[in-house]
């Protein structure tokens, strides 16, 4: 008799936890396949409302709209450009110094590390972080996106606490056997650390696609180092002031565009790459890596 209510009870619990789970990810998922459906119909149809799934008028004028804007090509060669050697930089850098400050032998590890957290509470402010720019020759060019991004206090404080937690056994080890630093970090601290590199790779990633306040800031004059986000906000910005004359458009036999759909639109094109990208690092969002590594 206890069995059997045991049995039931976990068999609600199971179906209960299922439907919540089917309730969740249907709210998560559908704001996303209502900006496709709102892409993919016309404009002036989309300011009437009533779009859920699936579009009412099919287009492609969004999305030819937003394709057809000048250096678009351009801007999305740089920022996949500056996406990848950005990300492979920073966690480069970020991982290093996280190996450094987290080695007990290590005398200045705590001055260091309080000197990295004062920076993520205060900085220099626009204006001087730009004249400094200015006087190393950063404006106006590709690296800027690159170097001042490479080292983040709050990704070497992640990487840090996590190599913290790897046992002092495999090093030690490891220099017994008459290993050196170098090879230590490349060949056991670095291979146990895959889940904390993607997070952190993940995160530099989506901040570089992200990103096109520095491209109007640092490289506004120079269109060959325009980004495709600093494009999609000229895009968006244009098409707002110019709503007025693009919803009073006929609408028979011609598709037109909206701020509503061409933000839409964007939107998808923004966010495709790092949904695309996702699932080759969510793999290694898994803890424990070295659980059983040492017997002690």
């Amino acid at each position: 008799m206890k069995k059997t209510k045991s049995f039931l009870t976990d068999k609600i619990f199971v179906i209960c936890n299922t439907l919540f789970m089917i309730l969740f990810v249907l709210v998560t998922l559908y704001p996303v396949l209502n900006t496709i459906a709102i892409s993919f119909n016309d404009g002036v149809d989309a300011v009437r409302g009533g779009i859920h799934l699936l579009p009412r008028k099919f287009t492609l004028k969004n999305y030819i709209t937003v394709f057809h804007q000048q250096n678009i090509v351009t801007g999305a060669y740089i920022s996949v450009a500056r996406t990848v050697i950005g990300t492979l930089f920073a966690l480069a850098a970020n991982a290093l110094l996280a190996f450094i400050v987290s080695r007990k032998r290590f005398l200045f590890k705590a001055q260091l590390s309080f000197f990295w957290v004062i920076t993520m509470y205060v900085n220099g402010g626009m204006i001087p972080v730009l004249l400094l720019y200015k006087n190393l020759h950063l404006t106006n060019s590709f690296w800027v996106y690159v170097i001042p991004g490479m080292i983040s206090a709050f990704n070497m404080l992640v990487l840090r606490t996590y190599m913290q937690g790897i046992p002092d056994s495999l090093e030690e080890s490891a220099q017994l056997d008459g290993a050196g630093y170098m090879t230590i970090f490349t060949r056991i601290v670095s291979p146990l650390c895959k889940p904390v590199y993607a997070t952190v790779a993940l995160f530099v990633a989506v901040y570089q696609w992200n990103s096109w306040f520095d491209a109007m800031l640092y490289n506004r004059m120079n269109s060959k180092y325009t980004t495709l986000q600093y494009e999609l906000m000229k895009l968006l910005s244009s098409v707002m002031q110019q709503s007025g004359s693009a919803t009073s458009i006929s609408t028979v036999n011609v598709a037109t565009v909206t701020p509503t759909s061409v933000r839409a639109a964007a939107t998808v094109v923004t966010m495709l790459p790092i949904i695309c990208l996702y699932p080759f690092l969510q793999r290694y969002f898994v803890t424990g890596l070295t659980i059983g590594g040492v017997k002690e």
